[in-house]
């Protein structure tokens, strides 16, 4: 749970069930962060809210407190295929991270709490449900999956999260939101939270649609990034970037950096040219196998990896410790995912630089961003020293499998049966 600049507000002044109060004091948390000091009054009175605030400033521990405190004090037993608590995230590496976050505050509670997503272990995830759980954590595809085989029901959930609900959108997940949400009991029946780095027109219209008169929470909507965040920016020819990044990496001696790209294509030509270069990297993006995903993460968080070359699939809800740069080597072409990989350093109040390219393909992005930003980005200018001369790029094996060569047979029956036919 990430804890960055904090109110003057402490846990213990709110009437949280007392095994919850003990586990935040185990993990050593006293002061609220401002979103949990806003929104746990609302909650803890089973009022509605949707929240927005800067990416990594609690919104996590926020909507878990609130549910546990539901579970815990509604008086209401568990049975099997029968989750009473329902957490919905776009993508599996945030669920993984809410799904950590809450094992850290039910040591002393009898919840229980089970995880599905997809691209592993699909029939243990499925036989969870043949024990009683409390808290339900998984993506829309998956969940959806269980529901229609019938693992489980929603009809006695108490509590619904919707986290990164802009995200919903953008990932076309919103037809499966609206068949989840309307299979649990009626938003009066039930306590409802959305939460989101951006609260946009079509979230608001999903909020008013499927909650109970929800609560608008907004902290600090002007401050779109982290306030020590230090953002930099270079106008620089798209036949350059390699150079540029490789001097920059050598003046900086930056520790944990991720570099963020728009292509999986740009991400495997980066990471070539990284690793020719005697750098430690890896991909990160939508088709690498769920199990190596999570390795790669590991690695990097534990300093085995240096750099991680990533399309936007880390950008949004992933707490990475000690992140103290990223780059945005192509920009990205929608503000708010600007925002949000900005955010993947500065965590946790700590400092953190965000350095972007703006190259002739993708520069047509920097208007929106900065009028979303409600600034400019400091500019600086591509000198002769940061130009580094690459050494070849290393040749690496693609996760992409090779199409398929036709036998000489094959090829023989092809061209017999166009000829014919022609």
């Amino acid at each position: 749970m990430d804890q960055t600049s904090l109110s003057p507000v402490k846990f213990p002044e709110f009437p949280l069930e007392p095994r919850l109060l003990q586990a935040i004091e185990q993990v050593g948390f006293e002061y609220c962060t401002p979103i949990q000091a806003a929104c746990l009054p609302l909650l803890l009175d089973k009022k509605d809210v949707a929240g927005q605030a800067q990416t990594g400033t609690g919104k996590t521990a926020a909507f878990l407190l609130a549910l546990m405190h539901q579970l815990l004090t509604s008086g209401k037993t568990t049975r099997a295929g029968a989750p009473r608590a329902i957490v919905i995230s776009p993508t599996r590496e945030l669920a993984i991270q809410i799904h950590k976050d809450a094992q850290t505050l039910i040591p002393f509670t009898p919840l229980t709490t089970a995880l599905v997503y997809g691209g592993v272990d699909y029939q243990k995830q499925q036989d969870r449900f043949e024990q009683p759980v409390d808290v339900l954590i998984g993506t829309p595809g998956r969940l959806i999956d269980y529901y229609r085989q019938k693992s489980y029901h929603l009809n006695a959930i108490e509590a619904v999260v919707l986290d990164e609900a802009d995200r919903m959108f953008d990932l076309g997940f919103i037809k499966d939101i609206r068949f989840l949400l309307r299979r649990c009991p009626k938003p009066e029946e039930r306590l409802g939270m959305l939460f989101s780095a951006t609260l946009s027109y079509r979230v608001m219209e999903l909020a008013y649609e499927h909650m109970n008169n929800p609560q608008f929470i907004k902290i600090n909507p002007e401050k779109v990034t982290a306030d020590k965040v230090r953002q930099e920016l270079y106008h620089v020819g798209k036949d350059e970037k390699i150079q540029l990044l490789l001097g920059l990496l050598k003046h900086t001696g930056q520790t944990r950096t991720i570099i963020f790209v728009n292509t999986k294509r740009t991400a495997e030509k980066v990471n070539a040219y990284l690793i020719g270069n005697g750098y430690k990297a890896a991909i990160l993006s939508g088709d690498v196998p769920q199990t190596k995903r999570q390795r790669l993460f590991r690695e990097f968080s534990e300093g085995e990896l240096d750099l991680l070359v990533a399309t936007d699939l880390a950008a949004r809800g992933l707490h990475i410790p000690d992140v103290s740069h990223v780059f945005n080597f192509d920009m990205p072409q929608n503000a708010e995912d600007y925002v949000h990989r900005v955010g993947r350093t500065a965590r946790a109040g700590a400092s953190g630089i965000a350095v972007s390219f703006a190259c002739e393909e993708f520069v047509y992005s920097l208007i929106e961003i900065e009028e979303l930003l409600g600034q400019k980005i400091p500019t600086l200018q591509v000198t002769g020293d940061l130009l580094v001369t690459p050494e070849p790029p290393a040749k690496i094996k693609s996760d992409r499998k090779p199409p398929r060569r036709r036998s000489g047979h094959e090829s023989k029956r092809r061209h017999h049966h166009k000829s014919t036919s022609g």
